[in-house]
């Protein structure tokens, strides 16, 4: 393996790909660099002198300006860039697209067909609590419901409860993405059938809740207001037992990667993730997209000083109005709670050598690929059309998660340098950039693109993830549904009663 790495032939920084002592040389296009100090694993070292107020390149783009003269062999941290990236921007739309690398094949997953067309990757059955009072009782009916059938409830994979703390004592825009992201929920394809239990005076009534549900499977979705019966737990089993009853004859099929939605995540990021992890979720998008699928891309914050070169790639004028409408909205919600826009990576992120947001944002952003963006979904909203979309929801990675499972995503790839263990209420796949933490936490991590730093040709990891999230999607469980690691995080911006 390399000593470093140089991403792109512009940069004026090399990436140290293994713990790098002072006094070593390097050899650079001829040159040789001596390391003016220690550079850990994923940091930065000049590769030449840059100037007091010089742009940092990285990716080919500035990711900051040095606050002093930085000579070469030294290490550019935090202590010696700044960032450039203040206030709201003007926008000009120079669209930039670019053909689909990869062709379309004839794979297929094994998932289950539902009634409105659409296909999950999972059976479960669910419960969707309309308030987090009820979380206790909806634990309580799962655990019966099982026993009393004698421990299988098979075609569901599993049961369990979406819970949450919202529902009740909540206003304007927290109460309306309260009830949307249960309301997506309830109707997403990952679920064979769903209890939506509510207690009886909470402001997320449950009679409001299915009135604007929309079209549902009446066999698949029941309801009960916990106030009104007398045994609740009894009421509740009966319900889904009459669930299963409706469910009991579901069983996967062949169907086309055409029908996948898959969502791209990165958190704990790390010097590597832009280097490893995070291209190889672009090529895989580009590769879904090729094959008539979905993808999206999230974490609004962290493609401030990114973002132009996502709007480059607006397929048309509206969709690029639509990117600086979410991109602009974003910032004037931190203006709003008079918080900083750029106060961004966080200690991890600089610990493992992200210095400033446009370093973090550059490397988030290669999640995408390089397809053209299709659609730009508000926070909340559902999939309308294939493709590569964008979602708005915060860099806070259960939120972030839970918004693009609530999007209609059957799962998330979730890259990171180092390591979590969480999971959002769909199959939530960890990706590591770096082979150490794949070692080390292999209860946590699915699948190790640190491969890509050990000289495996891209095309071999890449071929290698594909089989992965296929078998993903035919039902192949991920660490944390194994952990039993389930989590719904719903955005808050406002009051509380």
């Amino acid at each position: 393996m390399k000593d470093f790495i140089v991403i792109h032939p512009s940069d004026n920084v090399g990436i140290a790909l293994k713990g790098l002592e002072q006094g070593e040389e390097l050899q650079h296009q001829g040159h040789t660099i001596i390391l003016k100090e220690t550079v850990a694993k994923g940091h930065k070292f000049a590769l030449a002198e840059i100037k007091q107020r010089e742009n940092i390149i990285k990716y080919g783009y500035p990711i900051g300006h040095a606050v002093t003269a930085i000579s070469a062999g030294e290490w550019v941290h935090t202590h010696n860039i700044k960032t450039n990236l203040s206030g709201k921007l003007e926008y000009e739309y120079q669209p930039s697209l670019s053909e689909n690398p990869y062709e379309k094949t004839n794979l297929t997953f094994k998932g289950y067909k539902r009634k409105n067309g659409g296909s999950g990757i999972r059976n479960e059955l669910w419960i969707v609590p309309t308030v987090g009072c009820v979380n206790g009782i909806a634990d309580q009916m799962i655990q019966i419901f099982t026993a009393e059938m004698g421990g299988n409830i098979h075609p569901f994979e599993t049961a369990l409860v979406l819970k949450h703390n919202y529902g009740c004592s909540q206003l304007g825009d927290d109460h309306e993405n309260t009830k949307t992201i249960l309301q997506n929920a309830v109707k997403h394809p990952n679920a064979g059938g769903v209890l939506v239990l509510g207690l009886g005076c909470e402001n997320n009534d449950i009679e409001d809740f299915q009135s604007t549900l929309g079209e549902y499977d009446r066999t698949r979705v029941k309801f009960l207001r916990s106030q009104e019966v007398g045994d609740e737990i009894e009421t509740g089993v009966a319900l889904l037992k009459e669930i299963y009853d409706a469910a009991k004859e579901d069983h996967r099929e062949d169907i086309p990667l055409s029908e996948l939605k898959i969502g791209l995540k990165c958190g704990g990021s790390d010097g590597f993730s832009g280097i490893t992890a995070n291209p190889l979720l672009g090529r895989l998008s580009d590769f879904i997209v090729a094959q008539g699928g979905t993808t999206v891309l999230t974490e609004v914050p962290e493609m401030f000083g990114a973002e132009t070169i996502l709007m480059e790639r607006a397929e048309s004028e509206a969709t690029f109005d639509n990117i600086v409408q979410m991109i602009n909205d974003f910032k004037q919600y931190f203006m709003d709670h008079r918080q900083p826009v750029y106060e961004n990576p966080s200690p991890g992120n600089k610990a493992g050598g992200i210095s400033t947001l446009e370093d973090k944002s550059l490397g988030c952003t290669q999640k995408a690929g390089t397809s053209d963006i299709k659609d730009v979904l508000k926070y909340g909203e559902l999939l309308k059309q294939k493709g590569l979309n964008l979602l708005s929801a915060p860099g806070n990675d259960l939120v972030a998660s839970s918004a693009l499972a609530a999007s209609g995503c059957q799962m998330v790839l979730f890259t990171t340098g180092r390591g979590t263990p969480f999971g959002t209420f769909v199959p939530t796949m960890k990706i590591s950039t770096n082979t150490a933490l794949y070692e080390t936490k292999k209860h946590w991590i699915d699948f190790n693109a640190g491969e890509l730093l050990e000289d495996v040709p891209e095309d071999v990891v890449l071929e290698k993830f594909i089989s992965t999230v296929i078998d993903v999607a035919s039902g192949k469980l991920l660490n944390h549904e194994k952990n039993n690691f389930r989590e719904l995080a719903i955005f808050k911006t406002g009051v509380t009663l």
